[in-house]
Order: C-alpha cells, then sequence, then structure tokens
C-alpha cells in the first residue's frame, strides 16, 4: 500500500495486532533517568498595543526572520501565529536552561525589531481565535474540533503551555520505576494545573476560572483529551486508549478527510477510505491531546504559559527536580496521595480533582498543601541537581509570591497587579 509521499504517507498497511506491538513497544522506553527537554509556547503581541491583533502580514515577516536564526532549539509556528521553541533533549537541567535561555534571547530580539513580543499566558486575554496557518492538517483539525464547540479554536488559535519533557523511568518498581511516574504525572499533574494557572481571561473578561486553558481541554471529546485509566498497566492502558481513540483525519492530497467517530481500531478492521499505515499510527498519536503523554518519554502538557523572561524556568526546575531526584519524588509522591481519592474513577482533566485545580488553582487547600511540600521538596533538591542560582532563585521567587500565599500568576492577572512583560526573576 503506497499513498502519495505529497501527503506524508507511504509504506505498507498496519494491522491491529501490528499497532499494538509497536504502542507498547515504544510508549515506555525504560531505563534510568537522564534527560529534560522542555517546549515552550509564547503568544505575539504589538509591543505597543497589545489588545489589538497581529496583522498577517506582520506575523508573517518576522516568522520568516525567526525561521533564518541559528538556533539549537526547534523552532515551530503554532495555527494562531504562537511561537513555539522545543529543546533537545539536554544531559542536565542546568543545560537545558541555557540552551533556551539563549534561544529565546535570539527571538525575543528579533521580535523586538519588528515591534513585537512575546507573552506568557495560557490563554489570550484580549484576542478572539484567528487562525494564521492554512494547511490540510489544520484545516482537518478544526472542521474535526468544532464538532465539539469552540474549545478546539480557542486551544489552536491563542493558548500557550510550558510542556515538561521526561524520560519515562526504571523498568522495576519504585519512585524511579516508570509505573510509578505514570501514577505521579496524573495526580502531581493536578497541582501543578493550580500553582502555575495562569490563563482566568478570554475575550477581554474573566472566565471564573483561573486555567481557562485547562478548562478548554475539558470540552474537548474525552476520547482526544483525556489520559486512561490509571487502574490498570500502564502500557495496555495506554495501548488501549490510543487504539481506541477517535481518528482526527486521513491524510490524502487535496483536503484531508475528517471522519465522525472512527476509531483507530476500527480503522484497522474497516480500512475505510484506504488502510492505515505506520506512519498513520504515528500521526494519530500526535493527535491525541491527553495531559501526559508517552512518547517513549514523558511529556507533561497541563502547565500554562508563564509571564516574565525566567517564568518558564520554574515549572521545568520544578516538575525535573520531583521526578528525577528520588528523595523529592517520594516526598511527592506522599504528598498527593491524599488526592488520588478525588481524581479515582474518572481519566484527567475530567475528574473533579484537576478541574477544582483549573477553577480555584491554590484556593483549594489540598492542593495549596501539596503544592507547599513539593515546591519545599524541590527547592532542597535542585542543588543535588546541580541547578545554577539563578534556576533555584527563580523557584525560591515563585514558591514566596504565589505557592505560600495560595496564589497564582492568574490572580495578579485578575487583580491588575501583573505586568505581561515584566520579568519575574532577572
Amino acid at each position: 500500500m503506497v499513498v502519495s509521499p505529497e501527503c506524508g504517507v507511504d509504506g505498507p498497511a498496519v494491522t491491529e495486532q501490528e499497532a499494538e506491538a509497536l504502542i507498547e513497544a515504544t510508549c515506555f522506553r525504560t531505563g534510568p533517568p537522564r534527560s529534560v527537554g522542555v517546549e515552550v509556547e509564547w503568544l505575539v503581541h504589538q509591543a505597543r498595543a497589545p489588545h489589538d491583533p497581529v496583522a498577517r502580514e506582520r506575523l508573517e515577516a518576522v516568522h520568516a526572520v525567526l525561521r533564518t536564526l541559528p538556533l539549537a532549539s526547534g523552532l515551530s509556528v503554532e495555527p494562531g501565529g504562537q511561537v513555539e521553541l522545543s529543546s533537545r533533549p539536554a544531559p542536565s537541567l542546568t543545560e537545558c536552561v541555557s540552551e533556551v535561555s539563549a534561544d529565546l534571547e535570539a527571538v525575543r530580539t528579533a521580535l523586538h525589531e519588528h515591534g513585537l513580543t512575546l507573552v506568557g499566558m495560557g490563554v489570550d486575554p484580549w484576542s478572539p481565535p484567528r487562525r494564521f496557518l492554512r494547511e490540510p492538517r489544520y484545516d482537518a483539525m478544526e472542521a474535526c474540533l468544532d464538532r465539539t464547540g469552540p474549545a478546539g479554536r480557542t486551544l489552536m488559535c491563542t493558548s500557550a503551555s510550558v510542556q515538561v519533557c521526561l524520560d519515562a523511568g526504571r523498568e522495576e518498581p519504585g519512585v524511579m520505576g516508570f509505573a510509578r511516574r505514570w501514577w505521579l504525572a496524573h495526580h502531581l499533574g493536578a497541582v501543578l494545573v493550580a500553582a502555575f494557572a495562569n490563563s482566568p481571561m478570554a475575550g477581554g473578561r474573566s472566565t471564573g476560572w483561573l486555567s481557562t486553558r485547562q478548562l478548554m481541554w475539558t470540552e474537548l471529546d474525552p476520547g482526544r483529551s483525556g489520559g486512561p485509566s490509571l487502574a490498570h498497566d500502564p502500557r495496555r492502558a495506554w495501548v488501549r486508549r490510543v487504539l481506541d481513540a477517535p481518528v482526527m483525519c486521513v491524510r490524502r492530497n487535496g483536503p484531508w478527510e475528517v471522519p465522525d467517530g472512527l476509531s483507530f481500531r476500527e480503522w484497522t478492521r474497516s480500512r475505510t477510505m484506504r488502510p492505515p499505515t505506520h506512519a498513520d499510527l504515528d500521526y494519530h498519536i500526535t493527535t491525541l491531546f491527553p495531559p501526559v503523554r508517552p512518547r517513549g518519554h514523558l511529556e507533561l502538557r497541563m502547565i500554562d504559559a508563564q509571564p516574565g523572561d525566567d517564568g518558564w524556568i520554574v515549572p521545568l526546575a520544578v516538575v525535573t527536580a520531583l521526578f528525577d531526584d528520588p528523595g523529592a519524588a517520594t516526598i511527592a509522591n506522599r504528598a498527593v496521595e491524599p488526592l488520588a481519592e478525588r481524581a479515582a474513577g474518572t481519566p484527567a482533566p475530567h475528574n473533579p480533582l484537576w478541574r477544582d485545580a483549573a477553577r480555584h488553582g491554590l484556593a483549594d487547600p489540598d492542593l495549596k498543601r501539596a503544592a507547599v511540600t513539593c515546591f519545599a521538596a524541590a527547592l532542597d533538591a535542585l542543588p543535588r541537581l546541580g541547578a545554577s542560582t539563578r534556576v533555584m532563585d527563580a523557584v525560591a521567587a515563585y514558591a514566596d509570591r504565589y505557592v505560600r500565599r495560595g496564589r497564582s500568576p492568574a490572580d495578579d492577572v485578575l487583580t491588575g497587579t501583573t505586568a505581561v512583560e515584566r520579568p519575574l526573576c532577572r
């Protein structure tokens, strides 16, 4: 079976059994945690008129310049014109921060020369969704997500995040084992939503949620945005999740097909439209948006974009410390255990724990208690991970300014005390 390379799809068809084996073999690549990575998304605003949308021509011009920069990180443009930097896997937190910081400085300088600036917020508080990129995959994504309402367009075009990527962990049990890290990610994830909530507004008004971005994820089809059950073996649970999830699109020449209600498992059996290939399976996984996604490593995708030059460093450092330092991991596991009952029975982000985190943030006393404990453990662990003074100072400043007070950047936005471009820590 060969499909025109213009669609980026070729190769033999994949059977249901082959798909199961491929997913199980690649979703959790185990071994000692050795590397860390981050994907940082930013909204692009006019420096002097941030409430006004940036003209398409200006975005096209600056994106063309950004693509010529000699960056170590990968640079991509999101559907609404947001800019994303994706780091290379780094052998240490310090190296990851250093490399991405240098790339961000180059990007900021180029934008400044065009009168534009990067803004760290989970959802654009002023501009409505407006798609900048016109490509078959984004046409198909928009058509698919529109079936469940307007949330999909918001997430595509006016949202931004900090995504932390860590090794899956060891094969054997324990806090460094992949099964326990998987469990921790889904319960600590709610704490991270609350502590880093930074999207309380949309369309120029308060939404009633501190993380509107997280609210938007709950309004998508749970088959696309929900995680698997935690009651089963992580590998088998993820295999079922992938195969039973709805296919977003079938790639082909011309407009891509957008099936309605066809799971990948059903596609392998029926071969509707055409038989799926290995490349289709890989692409299908990228169209699933759970808060924790296993791609060999773990992608933690629940954190709103953060304000200031160094704001993104704080969630990266805290998450890395809580997962990769055994002592901090033990404390984090204990800290979130009392939250597990509120999350039981319904996968994240659709359970009560995650919804409370998105709505109330650290005003929720249980989430605040866990956050205070986890930030303290992270601060204690960072020297053992060789973190720089810059990183430790940023985390300490964030803990003092927000976590110990039961607040997040969203509270500053609502009270008018935030300055979007002002660094949190220099």
